[in-house]
């Protein structure tokens, strides 16, 4: 076995790698050699600078795993590789405890006023009056998002004897009594915490979660530290709050634009600034290489690595027959994760017509399970943790077979249980993935852009009431698809729309009389 090592990397993973294999270090080497020779290496271990591209996938006959050393895979086509049958691996718990500890760093120069005050002193003057700093002692954190991240950050902060909030509407009751936080909800965390910490992904969900009205109501010494992702701050209102005296700092190592050059934030005393590096310590790196590294020594020694970005390597036919059922089982993921109120406790997943001859329903499920997790999670979700990152959050998993399609050549079956709802979609693939059930209502929902789904009382008037409440939101309609049981019972009414829907318009719609509920999905 050989395995080529195109960008720098830790010494002791290459080590590791040594133990198993053949390795080759070409740190410098070009694109165009990378295709040409390829060829020879069963593994390659890339960090951000190589890319591996189609040409190069294509190239490659032997390549059986390509290797992250970090936690992106933005320079990886992870398409074409799951075409091919090549695992994609990466490390993403490698930078939890560097980016905890960045985040501690970022907290403690802000409550002690540490950046401004180096500066001051470097300038020749000595203003200690000026730099009067806040214990975290008995102070409240509030923590916005408890993946491996956010549980590291929790840890530390108890060191320094703070309180802490968390908000994360899919953590379980056991999960935080074992951490010893009080959850939340958002607007309770913004009114408390002295400190508040941000460690989700960026999603439409998390875009500017933190804007205007959440300086508002903010405590008007609170300070506020992002190291996930730029963009989940909205920094025009991070600016206006800071500049007048909404709240007491910002630390910011992520930016919606990187790097921040315009941003008028570079021109305050009150926020700490740094270039995107709560990931980059010697440490996280050597355990990239080591994680990677392990991962490699796993699939040559015929074992399952645990941090796959894409599906286990298969035989051609069985993957050609799973193949067409990915689009369909990402799509009703999608769905049902954006319309689960609070958290998902059961999903009852079950196979009909020719998907029940096939015997590997478990790669859908998976990819299903991935679809649901990804969103509300920091760590990435694959195919082979899904079901273990499922569990731990205290999913049931049900999975069945049915002859019966009901007229379909194959369906997929999905019934959600969630805190405060429930919810059955049913969905077919023929030519493309389409839903065909929501909620025991029969529909033909192409899955692409925007929908309003609507259950309403079906008498006269109120499809007309719900078409001008969205006009009035300069929102308009494509395509509309009504199913009902009865005439004067309840209905479901499906809307295709031009534009986004945020939450105001669905409180809007909901609002109207006979409407008992309304909510967006983006598909």
């Amino acid at each position: 076995m050989k395995v080529l090592i195109a960008d720098q990397i830790n010494q002791k993973g290459i080590e590791e790698l040594e133990e198993v294999a053949e390795v080759v270090a070409r740190t410098d080497i070009t694109p165009e050699e990378l295709v040409d020779d390829i060829k020879d290496f069963d593994a390659i271990v890339v960090r951000s600078r190589t890319k591996v591209t189609r040409e190069v996938i294509e190239a490659a006959p032997s390549l059986k795993i390509i290797a992250r050393a970090g936690v992106g895979v933005d320079n990886v086509d992870v398409e074409a590789a799951t075409e091919r049958g090549i695992m994609v691996v990466n490390a993403p718990e490698s930078t939890s405890i560097t980016v905890a500890e960045h985040t501690m760093g970022l907290v403690l120069s802000m409550s002690r006023k540490i950046a401004i005050a180096d500066n001051s002193v470097k300038e020749g003057k000595w203003e200690k009056s000026r730099f009067m700093g806040m214990e975290l002692n008995s102070k409240t954190l509030g923590i916005v998002g408890m993946g491996r991240i956010g549980s590291q950050v929790v840890i530390r902060a108890k060191a320094f004897g703070m309180d802490i909030m968390v908000y994360d509407p899919y953590i379980t009751p056991e999960a935080a009594a074992e951490l010893g936080v009080e959850v939340v909800d958002l607007e309770t965390l913004l009114v408390n915490a002295d400190v508040i910490t941000i460690h989700v992904p960026l999603t439409p969900e998390t875009k500017y979660l933190i804007s205007k009205p959440q300086f508002k109501i903010m405590k008007e010494n609170a300070i506020i530290v992002n190291c996930a992702r730029g963009g989940i701050i909205k920094e025009d209102d991070l600016y206006d709050a800071l500049t007048q005296n909404e709240i007491g700092g910002a630390a910011l190592d992520v930016f919606e634009t990187e790097p921040p050059k315009e941003s008028p934030l570079l021109q305050l005393d009150n926020v700490v600034l740094t270039p995107h590096i709560a990931a980059s310590t010697s440490e996280a790196q050597r355990d990239a290489a080591i994680i990677v590294a392990k991962e490699i020594k796993k699939v040559f020694q015929g074992e399952s690595p645990k941090n796959v970005i894409n599906m286990p390597v298969m035989d051609p036919e069985t993957f050609q027959l799973i193949k067409p059922f990915f689009g369909l089982a990402e799509k009703l993921g999608k769905f049902l994760i954006q319309t689960a109120q609070g958290n998902i406790n059961e999903l009852d997943i079950t196979y009909c017509g020719e998907l029940a001859e096939i015997q590997k329903h478990d790669i859908i499920t998976r990819m299903i399970l991935q679809e649901v997790l990804n969103p509300i999670l920091t760590e990435p979700v694959n195919l082979v943790n899904a079901p273990g990152v499922a569990k731990n959050r205290g999913i049931i998993i049900t999975e069945g077979k049915r002859s019966d399609s009901k007229g379909y050549k194959n369906l997929i079956s999905i019934k959600m249980k969630a805190d405060n709802n429930e919810v059955s979609v049913e969905g077919v693939f023929d030519k493309e993935p389409k839903i065909v059930m929501i909620n025991n209502y029969q529909v033909d929902v192409e899955t692409k852009g925007t929908m309003v789904i609507v259950c309403y009382k079906d008498i006269p008037g109120i499809i007309g009431s719900i078409g001008t409440k969205l006009g009035e939101h300069d929102i308009n309609i494509a395509k509309m698809q009504v199913g009902r049981q009865q005439p004067g019972g309840e209905a479901v009414m499906v809307l295709k729309v031009d534009q986004n829907v945020s939450r105001d318009v669905e409180d809007d719609i909901k609002a109207l009389a006979h409407v008992y509920d309304a909510v967006s999905v983006n598909l």
